[in-house]
């Protein structure tokens, strides 16, 4: 996990190339994926990489205040089904702690989103031409030590 200026340039070029390749092109969803939020001093960019340094899969934290938001989660279509969505949430999840998680799902991942923790907090949405749901994961309290008798 890195910051944008952390990330060689060829990774984050990588990065945005696969963010494209997958919602821009594959879901035929012209959208404006570049959008600021990966130059902020807090977002955080998970990149899973294969020996060769090929991006296989990313996604992105950002910081939203009270709550931490992942999103543009995405795996290299050629190595789909390998579980490697699932290290990409291990290691978001790990870097929110015990704050509030949200995201907005496509509707068809509710489901891996659940396994999660996750739970649908508002009605289905059009994000410019593919159907989402927003959800959200309780922030964990912290263990507080019973009273001394």
């Amino acid at each position: 996990m890195a910051g944008v200026d952390d990330l060689p340039v060829r990774t984050a070029y990588d990065v945005w190339r696969l963010r494209q390749q997958v919602f821009v092109v594959e879901q035929d969803c012209p959208y404006p994926d570049l959008d600021g939020r990966d130059l902020e001093d807090a977002t955080r960019h998970v990149v899973l990489l294969d020996d060769d340094g090929t991006v296989l899969g990313t996604l992105r934290f950002l910081d939203d205040g009270e709550w931490a938001r992942i999103g543009r989660v995405v795996v290299a279509p050629a190595v789909r089904g390998r579980g490697l969505a699932a290290v990409l949430m291990d290691e978001a999840l790990a870097l929110c702690g015990d704050r509030e998680v949200r995201l907005d799902a496509q509707t068809g991942l509710t489901a891996f989103y659940e396994g999660y923790g996750f739970e649908v907090t508002g009605p289905e949405f059009d994000e410019d031409g593919v159907m989402h749901v927003p959800m959200a994961r309780a922030g964990r309290p912290h263990r507080v030590a019973p009273p001394r008798p």
